[in-house]
């Protein structure tokens, strides 16, 4: 397949940082790289020219990069809980996402996680444990263990649904033959 060189001219994740080389397809520099003033056609001006900003980048990335293994270091292994509502079975009434996730871990106080550092692989509909990836760089990830747990407290009923079975009122045991007599409720 054939490619291109382009000098970037600002960082763009997953490809490079300011004044790198980097070969791309035509697609990906026509549709993105060059319209967005992301790249340009490499020259050794322009590489020259680019050099300062790009040690300025360099060594901003080298700090950012120490800050993000310690973060690693303290959110490894690290616990939270999200309290949802459920069914009885234990199937969620909606999903937990990538976002609540990242949100609560900074309300824990790890400010720099993303929402896109949160990789959710399944679909979270049940209350159980899970084990979630939180990828900061290629080689930077931990695993954050998430708690879904019922916002109600266990074997407790609505207090609309106490005595009800399915919409019938349920009374004592009064007939003759031992059976919950029921009555229509008056809604």
């Amino acid at each position: 397949m054939k490619q291109i060189e382009l000098l970037l001219l600002d960082n763009v994740a997953n490809l490079g940082i300011i004044g790198d080389v980097v070969k791309v397809k035509p697609g990906y520099a026509r549709n993105y790289l060059l319209p967005f003033g992301l790249g340009t056609k490499p020259s050794e001006a322009a590489i020259k020219r680019l050099a300062a900003r790009r040690a300025e980048v360099a060594a901003e990335m080298a700090v950012l990069r120490t800050e993000h293994e310690s973060l690693i270091g303290k959110i490894n292994e690290f616990e939270i809980t999200l309290e949802r509502s459920a069914n009885e079975q234990g199937v969620l009434y909606g999903g937990v996402t990538q976002h609540e996730i990242a949100q609560a871990l900074r309300d824990e106080g790890f400010e720099m996680i993303e929402d896109r550092h949160i990789r959710v692989g399944e679909q979270m509909k049940r209350l159980d444990s899970y084990q979630i990836p939180v990828v900061l760089d290629k080689e930077l990830k931990a695993e954050v263990k998430l708690w879904i747990v019922s916002d109600k407290p266990a074997g407790h009923l609505d207090a609309e649904d106490e005595g009800e079975v399915d919409g019938q009122l349920v009374e004592e045991d009064t007939s003759a033959k031992g059976e919950p007599i029921a009555a229509e409720i008056d809604e």
